[in-house]
């Protein structure tokens, strides 16, 4: 079994390769045992090469986990003004005082991401805030669209893309249509709402109802989901 703590003690950015950090553990605790003609025989050459795999495997991973997603900073909240900050699809205000993250980065995309589904409103007048980001529209919460917290949004290179989103056993493809803003909020332009967490895809009330999850149930406005780029 490979204790990975003690044969990879770190591996973020300015640390070894994780080549060089696996050969380097291949050198110590396998390739010694070339060194005599009986060890040579009773070594399993296939079993070296696996053991290599999984390390270099299990070290790339930890790469990714030390360089995840951090909080740029955080955002002092604002009292809504009187009247502002409508409480549709059951949003949240901000509240006076309170400190919220802010993120410029999301999870690393993958074919399998993992995401909280939340509700929001794109038509005018509703708690969505301004027109939608992607091309300065409002668009009928009868279709199935979505923003994504501002690292999946990438500078709006998602924009108009379909994406498929699995939840409550079914799945269901809309497209992208604004930004779920993870680095600003509690202002006008938001509706005085605070920022978005970095893992978020806010969904039109289609969405939902193509995932057959009923009003009344504790899953509505807020949900497990995997998402995943349309093919």
């Amino acid at each position: 079994m490979i204790h990975l703590a003690s044969e990879f003690p770190s591996l973020g950015p300015k640390s070894e390769t994780t080549q060089s950090v696996v050969y380097k553990y291949l050198s110590r605790s396998h390739l010694s045992a070339f060194k005599t003609p009986h060890k040579m025989k009773n070594m399993s050459f296939k079993l070296l090469i696996y053991s290599a795999v999984i390390a270099l495997l299990a070290a790339q991973r930890l790469g990714v986990e030390a360089q995840s997603c951090q909080p740029s900073g955080h955002l002092r909240g604002r009292k809504p003004p009187p009247g502002k900050c409508k409480r549709g699809n059951d949003s949240e205000c901000c509240k006076e005082g309170k400190m919220y993250p802010m993120y410029k980065c999301s999870p690393p995309v993958s074919n399998h991401n993992k995401a909280m589904l939340t509700i929001n409103s794109f038509e005018k007048g509703k708690d969505g805030g301004g027109p939608s980001e992607c091309d300065r529209q409002y668009h009928s919460d009868s279709i199935p669209i979505v923003a994504l917290s501002t690292g999946w949004f990438n500078h709006k290179t998602r924009c108009h893309h379909n994406i498929t989103i699995n939840g409550n056993g079914r799945s269901v493809r809309a497209m992208v249509v604004d930004e779920c803003d993870s680095a600003k909020g509690c202002d006008a332009a938001h509706d005085y709402q605070p920022p978005c967490d970095n893992n978020i895809v806010d969904a039109s009330q289609a969405v939902w109802k193509a995932l057959g999850v009923p009003r009344d149930s504790g899953k509505w406005g807020w949900m497990e989901i995997t998402w995943s780029n349309a093919k």
